[in-house]
């Protein structure tokens, strides 16, 4: 196992040093399979005799290729849209005019629909082609007919070697083909297409796959015009994708671990079902349920952010829904989100008017609210025909929603007896929502449904509908059911443990990592029935093969409450699903279920902020000055006490929800009022918010006597930019050591302050040669798999240990002082798929992903981790630098001298210019994007590829960055974003950039595995 960058250069010196004999392309994702065509032109495969493995250069060419693509389909008589490949504006222009406008933009080799998009007229037409051409591999993009209103269908496709295929999930997208698959609802199996229509698709499908030589699995979509019986191929994807998971996870079928066996040349009638175990892989899944994957967005993160959905995907991740009616899987689905809604209807902040035109409007350009506008068109007495026509959406769809619509109204108007309560339930109605609409709490209701005699019952995924006997453990619940598919004997009790539910910003695969080594461990330790419940189709959490029984269900109260009633477990394990298992923890106490780990008060008493502040205060342990409030009034009074700026923080979040810096009294009233609805039932603190800070995270494991220190991990940037955002370095790079005793000795009597039994994670300020403590969160963290890696100690195998009360193993609270190599840890953000989102950083975390990679020099690892997340690390050129502030200006000249004396070549605003000019010499001035006229000017600059990479550093953190004169910063970093131009935004990382560059002149970066755990006894 290597920690190093997906590119040609890193793979093949792990080629030249492994010499493997073959090579698989398909399973990490679009970054795979570009690195291997690009491996393959170099002939590097060839130069070390490695073989493709599964689908072969040629047919991975044929399918990302635009041009090759439509010949090949033309060539298996399967029909393609209109279309026109092209290299160029010019070329662009005419094609869109010969098709007409709307045309969409589609970018060859790319994910996501990354760089493309949907052009009304030639204005936009060259901004979208612009940023295609830099985000293709090959420099190529199709300018294609726009049939937004077509149906979007996807079929999942497994062929072996010997050329026998099979139909494995059939997909169909409620947003039709206006918005891409990766932002969709998507159900399988289809529901509005009729048997010709499935099986022509089918057909086509099979032959397509086929014709372009696909071994393995592969994906592919379709669009459908059911008026007319017109069809035609969009794309096939040659790889494991994120609808790949989906239909892995929908049927039972598990493509991935397939994919793999046919690439080492087994046939599909030689593998065998994993569920059924009498079946072979060639037999196709058949369905009696339906699933629903819902897209998360996290739109609130980004202030300038568009929210119309498009071909460009901007979620950051998914859930998926199991139900025995489309209506329990959507509502399901929804609450399984996170996002604070109890279903379609019926929502804690349910008072929300709409205006008919404004629906109107939603229906016609979707946003990430598109259900909700549905449903309130269909309240406002907008017919179904006319819901159709302006959203595209199937009518069936809408009868279906229409079906939740009717039943609240039902629940509003009438007596809860039993018929009524029971449609609810089949229709999705969580306790919760029903209580909303009869004024009960969902306790209440809870009660009231049990006395009735409504449960839910469990049934198996089972891949054949029941034709074949099941033998699984992959569980969901349902009200479409009279009886369970299996029962828990006394012995099969077992422990639960929750996962974190979908990938959003601040909880990704971090999480997943937690939950699977947390239920190794507690297997590792005795307890060989651990149970997983889960909700997210793209981890391995909800792998049905990791654990002893798998629930795929919401991770909400209702829902915990009877998988413990059906499992009778003997406890439940809540600190490794981050904040949204954490947040469960009070609520399951209450029901009187057994919580291993920390105790549910010491867990609250850290997560409320007022409570932990007091506990610091008890162990005379610094914190930044802060107070709780009710009102605006004393809000503002503190502040004014402490001075400006202040960070605003509610209780019970998670990735800085919420929380703000604020620099004035208007905005923090603004901020005050969104916080306090993050939050409703708990307090919001006020702190001083404290410049020229570091910020130090701590990883740990304490079990209730002993502690593991995992290491103290340092951000490069100062205080101000979200953890989750920072780059991280181990060991620290700027703390003496009396600092890092001093964080060690907080560490350990906070751990033992608040009773802690299993993983923590502590944060810090270092302020003027001062520790202060931010916050403490009794739970596994981000950086926990980092830190694990690069000590080499698993800290969620030993935590499985503390929750289970046992002991830890003696490890010297020093032992990664004494690790050879660094460790740096960079953030991954999707900016280029939110048009109009900024990429300069603060408190609200705004990173989708994160690389980590070691060295043997601090430089030696932020090199590859740099370029692991798409920097470009130039050995020559021009760097634009533009600096806002005289304080910033001295920061960074030592920085632009370097650049200079390194022999790059420095263009600088006009003040900007003028003040280095000054001091080191020979500076070139650019003018502003918003005076064109004068010349030279950036936006010519950035267009024609003149700039490398920009170093620009904004003047103010305040809401004010956005408006006059500072907009042309922000044009500056957008325009540079969509062309691939990298732009550091803050001083550290400037000067570490720059001394990276410096490093990689004298140096090669070292190429290492990954070393194994350490095993304790």
């Amino acid at each position: 196992m290597y920690l190093l960058p997906v590119n040609p250069k890193y793979v093949e010196s792990i080629i030249e040093s492994e010499r493997p004999d073959g090579v698989m392309l398909g399973f990490g994702g679009q970054t795979a399979l570009n690195c291997g065509v690009k491996l393959d032109e170099l002939g590097v495969f060839e130069k070390y005799g490695t073989k493709v493995l599964g689908t072969q250069i040629s047919g991975i060419m044929t399918t990302e290729d635009r041009q090759k693509f439509k010949d090949s389909m033309k060539q298996c008589d399967v029909p393609v849209l209109q279309s026109y490949t092209v290299r160029t504006f010019d070329d662009a222009k005419k094609a869109a005019k010969d098709l007409g406008y709307p045309v969409i933009v589609r970018v060859a080799y790319t994910l996501g629909g990354k760089g493309g998009g949907v052009a009304h007229n030639e204005i936009e037409l060259h901004e979208i082609v612009d940023r295609g051409l830099t985000a293709s591999l090959v420099g190529q993009i199709l300018i294609e007919e726009y049939v937004g209103n077509w149906k979007q269908i996807e079929y999942e496709v497994m062929l072996d070697y010997g050329g026998n295929n099979v139909i494995v999930c059939n997909m169909e997208n409620v947003l039709s083909m206006r918005v891409h698959t990766g932002d969709n609802i998507v159900v399988a199996p289809s529901q509005t297409i009729d048997n010709r229509e499935y099986h022509l698709l089918r057909s086509a499908g099979l032959r397509a796959t086929k014709h372009v030589g696909i071994v393995g699995e592969c994906n592919i979509q379709f669009a459908l015009d059911t008026e007319s019986d017109k069809f035609a191929a969009i794309e096939i994807n040659p790889r494991l994708s994120r609808s790949s998971a989906l239909a892995s996870k929908a049927t039972g079928y598990p493509l991935a671990y397939m994919s793999a066996k046919i690439g080492l040349g087994y046939s599909l009638s030689e593998l065998v079902n994993s569920i059924t175990k009498s079946t072979t892989a060639c037999f196709e899944p058949s369905l009696d349920y339906v699933v629903c994957k819902h897209p998360r967005w996290d739109f609130e993160k980004f202030e300038l952010a568009n929210r119309r959905l498009g071909p460009t995907m901007k979620s950051v991740g998914e859930v998926m829904a199991i139900g025995r009616t489309f209506e329990e899987a959507l509502q399901k689905s929804i609450r399984m989100l996170d996002i604070g809604n109890d279903g379609l209807v019926l929502n804690r902040l349910n008072g929300k008017t709409y205006d008919e035109e404004d629906i109107e409007n939603h229906l016609l350009k979707p946003d990430d609210f598109i259900l909700y506008y549905v449903a309130a068109a269909l309240k406002k007495g907008i017919s179904v025909e006319k819901i159709n026509k302006l959203s595209a959406i199937d009518p069936w769809f809408i009868e279906k929603i229409k079906n939740i619509v009717d039943i609240e109204k039902k629940l509003q108007d009438s007596a809860l007896e039993f018929q009524l309560l029971h449609d609810a339930k089949k229709l999705g109605f969580s306790d919760k929502q029903i209580g909303h609409a009869v004024q009960k709490d969902e306790s209440e209701i809870r009660q009231i449904r049990k006395n009735l005699g409504i449960t839910p019952v469990v049934k198996q995924i089972d891949t054949l509908a029941a034709e074949w006997p099941a033998k699984t453990n992959y569980l969901y619940f349902t009200y479409g059911g009279n009886k369970n598919d299996l029962e828990i004997s006394h012995n099969d009790r077992g422990i639960i443990v929750l996962g974190a539910g979908p990938y959003r910003i601040g909880s990704s695969v971090e999480f997943d990592w937690g939950t699977v080594n947390m239920v190794w461990g507690l297997q590792e330790n005795g307890e060989k029935n651990v149970v997983v419940v889960n909700c997210n189709p793209e981890t391995v959490s909800t792998d049905y093969d990791i654990c002893q029984r798998l629930y795929f269900e919401e991770l909400t109260l209702e829902r915990i409450l009877d998988i413990h009633e059906f499992e009778q477990a003997k406890g439940i394990v809540t600190s490794v699903g981050g904040q949204v298992a954490n947040n469960l923890t009070p609520k399951i106490l209450k029901n009187g279920i057994n919580l291993l780990g920390t105790s549910a008060t010491d867990v609250d008493r850290a997560e409320n902020r007022s409570k932990f502040s007091q506990v610091l205060d008890n162990l005379h342990i610094k914190q930044p000055k802060w107070q709780a409030f009710s009102n605006i009034t004393e809000a503002k009074n503190f502040a004014i006490e402490v001075g400006y700026p202040v960070i605003v923080r509610p209780s019970y979040v998670l990735s800085g929800a919420a929380m703000k810096v604020v620099w004035s009294q208007e905005e923090l009233k603004k901020y005050v009022n969104e916080a306090t609805t993050v939050s409703p039932d708990h307090p919001v603190v006020i702190s001083k918010f404290m410049l020229n800070s570091l910020e130090v995270d701590v990883d740990g494991v304490y079990d209730g006597q002993n502690i593991v220190i995992g290491a103290l991990v340092e951000h490069i940037e100062s205080a101000g930019v979200h953890s989750g955002d920072a780059m991280m370095c181990i060991p620290p790079w700027r703390l003496n050591n009396k600092i890092i005793e001093t964080i060690t000795d907080y560490t350990e009597k906070i751990a033992r302050s608040f009773n802690i039994k299993g993983p923590f994670n502590l944060q810090f300020l270092i302020n003027a040669g001062q520790v202060y403590v931010i916050e403490l969160n009794i739970r596994a963290s981000r950086s926990m798999p980092f830190v694990s890696k690069l000590v080499k100690i698993n800290l969620i195998n030993l935590a499985s240990r503390a929750v289970l009360g046992l002991s830890l193993p003696e490890i010297p609270k020093d032992h990664w002082t004494k690790i050879s190599n660094f460790g740096i840890k960079v953030p991954q953000f999707s900016f280029m798929q939110l048009e109009g989102a900024d990429i300069v950083l603060g408190v609200e975390m705004q990173s989708t992903g994160e690389a980590a990679c070691f060295g043997e020099s601090f430089y030696d690892a932020l090199s590859k981790a740099l370029i692991s997340v798409g920097y470009n690390l130039p050995e020559e050129g021009t760097a634009l630098i533009t600096i806002g502030g005289e304080e910033n200006k001295e920061k960074l000249l030592q920085t632009a001298a370097s650049l200079k004396d390194l022999g790059y070549k420095i263009m600088a605003t006009e003040h900007t210019a003028e003040f280095l000019s000054e001091k080191i010499g020979d500076v070139g001035i650019v003018y502003k994007i918003s005076e064109p006229e004068r010349k030279p000017n950036i936006a010519d600059l950035l267009f024609e590829r003149k700039i490398d990479f920009i170093i620009n550093i904004p003047s103010t953190s305040t809401l004010e960055k956005y408006v006059g004169m500072l907009y042309d910063e922000y044009q500056i970093r957008r325009k540079s974003l969509e062309l691939g131009i990298p732009v550091l935004t803050t001083p550290e990382i400037a000067e570490s950039f720059v001394k990276t560059l410096e490093w990689l002149q004298e140096n090669e970066p070292t190429k290492k595995p990954l070393d194994p755990y350490k095993s304790f006894s």
